[in-house]
This record gives structure tokens, sequence and C-alpha cells, in this order.
């Protein structure tokens, strides 16, 4: 028999604390999609399949500037690449096999991940992973219906909902910007974002602009090129 997990409790509470701002960042997802155009179904099934805010938000967003699904799609993925990346640490966790490979994966975002990693034994680490996904799963549904049917009773426009998926954009850029690459990034992006507004059918602006994060990201940091530069023989 397993002895107690010490770090239990604080896992827990931890745990519940996200799901509560889960719960509130779902709300106002369930509001936007609606607001959006999305219907009741649409909002759910998006929320339960695609499960990471910022990725719904994208394609919320397309979708409310009339772009088609084919351009909403490829603007949630290019959101969604980074979560790829924690599978890493995470099959190292919990050594995945067979079908539950794709079950693990649905709960692999920043806060499960984060929460994962920063326990100190591999069984705290695996009890963080599946705590804070179930919490988060449960209470984002929860809140993404909630914020749907307040969506339905009131005119989106009324409460300023047309302008939320924005500003929720500018939250998630904001921390970047702190970096001059970061900087220089969004002002390529944007450049190309409008110079192909008034020729481009709704959605394909975005995509081209993420298309300038992509090379951004293959060429190399400051950082990296004064590494390179001090480890080269004088």
């Amino acid at each position: 028999m397993d002895e107690p997990l010490p770090e239990r409790g604080a896992i827990l509470r931890a745990a519940m604390g996200i799901g509560l701002y889960a719960m509130a960042f779902g709300a106002s997802f369930g509001a936007i999609s609606i607001g959006s155009g999305l219907t009741l179904p649409q909002t759910m099934v998006l929320s339960l399949v695609m499960f990471t805010g910022a990725s719904q938000f994208a394609f919320v967003g397309v979708a409310a500037s009339g772009g088609s699904p084919f351009a909403a799609v490829p603007a949630a993925l290019l959101l969604g690449m980074r979560n790829a990346f924690y599978g890493v640490p995470i099959s190292e966790i919990l050594h995945p096999r067979g079908f539950a490979r794709l079950w693990t994966a649905h709960f692999v975002i920043d806060e499960t991940t984060a929460m994962a990693i920063g326990q100190a034994t591999p069984r705290a680490r695996r009890f963080a992973f599946w705590t804070t996904g179930m919490i988060l799963f449960s209470l984002w549904q929860l809140g993404s219906l909630a914020g749907a049917l307040v969506g339905r009773a009131v005119n989106p426009t009324d409460i300023g909902l047309d302008a939320a998926a924005p500003a929720v954009f500018l939250a998630l850029l904001w921390p970047m910007l702190r970096r001059r690459e970061g900087r220089w990034l969004a002002l390529g992006g944007a450049a190309v974002a409008l110079a192909l507004i008034p020729v481009a059918p709704p959605g394909i602006p975005v995509i081209a602009s993420a298309g300038v994060a992509l090379v951004g990201g293959l060429l190399p940091s400051r950082e990296a090129v004064t590494q390179l530069q001090d480890t080269e023989p004088t």
C-alpha cells in the first residue's frame, strides 16, 4: 500500500486556484464565442476538443472577423504548437503507452506542465499533472457553458464582447514585448497583417503575420550570438 503523498494538500490547493482562474477565463471565451457567431453546441465542442485557451480565442477571433474555418484552424494550430514541446518532459514523467498517449496529450497544456515539473518526486509529478488536468478541464467546461449562456442572453456589442478577443490577444502578447526580438516580431507581424487586410480574405492576414514569428524563431537570438562569439578562440 502506498504511503500518503506529503504534497497532496498543497497540489490540490494550487490546482483549485488555477482551476478557478480557468473557469473565469473559460466564461469569457464562451461569451466571446457566442458573440463571434458560434452556436452553443459549437462553443462547447470547441472547448471539449481543443481545450487550450489561446488557440480557442484564435479560432473565434478569426471567425468573428468573417474568416472561414480553413483560416481559423491554422491560426489556432500555430498557437497550440507550443504544447507539442511540453510533451517531451511530460512523456518522461508519465511514460504513456498506446491509446493513453492520445488521452494524455489532451491534457498537456501550460498549467499542467508547470505543475508537474515543479514537483520534487516522480509520484508527486504524476499526481500534480492529472489532478491539475482534471480540475482545469472540468472547470473550463463549466466556465465556457456559463459564458456562452450569458452571451446568448445579451447583445455582445452592448458589453463590449466584440473587442474582447483582441484584448485577450494583447494580454497574451504583452509579456513577450519586454524583449527586443519580441517587439520587432510584433511590428513585423502587424505590418504584414495591415498590408494584407485590404486584399486578402478574412483570416489570411493573421496566418501570414504568424509566418513572421516562425521566421523570427529560426533566426539566432542576440544571446545565442553573444555566447557563440564568447566561445570562439581568439
